[in-house]
């Protein structure tokens, strides 16, 4: 019997919970973009912004830890998740959908702490001169991302760095084969190249079944926007508090990036850097990830904007 394929595992921690609502958000140029609301109306407001061939399901633990307590707002990219494929795929378009979700999402001037996991990081570095990220976001968390030269320092290829490297790299992540099922091999594949070498069995499980859901064809064209990626000038116009956290076994975005972006930021609110951690931090070591976002409403949600 084929393994079953599900778009994300059903039962346990990294199950995703059932959202108080659900919306479409329009962006400018009618891409149609599925949008879930956790927790209750009022509380602090988080929004999560999740990575190339993920889902909203990918911050599934987060949002369980944070409901109780915050109002939990996740969207699923264009082409990801249940957000229909689109035939634009550009940092500009990712940067006008976060615009689209903030404002169907959060009241005029209401503030919220914006997170964002790999190519969701380069969302919000993307946006980072746009209106309605200065209008709404108070902090921002970057979590095992980079803003350039992602192929060339990528460790997913174990060879010295070089040209070589980079074709073979350029290659494996731009691959237009399809992932086909979950299965034993292609876990330890996705371990190898997207996890610490201590990741727990059901965290692999929970990372297998979502990337494996992402479709051939957005997998393939989002590749290709981020193996051009360029957003050295605007992290240096990422304006508000931004704490950024890696993993120092992350071969995707490996901790260089993290440590030219905390240098970078006009108003860094700290370097986190987890040992053994790969590049699946959210759901690698969920409790410091939501620790983080934890820390940053408190201390600019709570705080400054007294929102009780």
């Amino acid at each position: 019997m084929s393994p079953v394929r599900t778009p994300h595992v059903t039962a346990g921690p990294y199950a995703p919970p059932t959202p108080a609502r659900t919306l479409t958000a329009v962006s400018v140029d009618g891409a149609r973009l599925h949008v879930e609301v956790h927790g209750r109306e009022g509380a602090p407001a988080v929004v999560l912004a999740h990575g190339w061939a993920c889902s909203t399901a990918f911050w599934a633990a987060q949002i369980r830890a944070l409901a109780g307590e915050h109002r939990v707002i996740a969207y699923d990219q264009r082409g990801h998740g249940r957000t229909p494929a689109h035939a634009v795929c550009s940092t500009d378009a990712l940067a006008d959908d976060l615009e689209a979700v903030l404002a169907a999402t959060l009241a005029p001037g209401e503030k919220a702490v914006l997170a964002g996991h790999s190519m969701g990081g380069m969302t919000l570095m993307a946006a980072a001169r746009r209106p309605g990220l200065r209008e709404h976001a108070v902090a921002v968390l970057l979590c095992s991302t980079g803003s350039s030269r992602l192929v060339a320092e990528s460790l997913v290829v174990p060879m010295r760095a070089g040209r070589l490297r980079t074709r073979l790299t350029h290659a494996v992540l731009g691959s237009k084969a399809p992932l086909g099922p979950v299965t034993p091999v292609t876990k330890k594949v996705l371990r190898y190249a997207t996890m610490g070498p201590g990741a727990a069995p059901d965290r692999i499980e929970a990372c297998a079944r979502i990337v494996h859901a992402c479709g051939r064809r957005p997998r393939y064209a989002w590749s290709q926007v981020l193996s051009g990626l360029e957003l050295d000038d605007l992290v240096r116009e990422l304006r508000v508090p931004t704490a950024v956290v890696a993993g120092t076994a992350d071969r995707l975005t490996p901790p260089v990036h993290a440590r030219r972006l905390a240098a970078a930021l006009p108003v860094c609110a700290g370097l986190t850097e987890l040992a053994g951690v790969g590049h699946m931090t959210p759901v690698e070591a969920p409790e410091a990830v939501t620790e983080r976002i934890r820390e940053l409403v408190r201390t600019y949600v709570t705080v400054e904007e007294g929102v009780a």
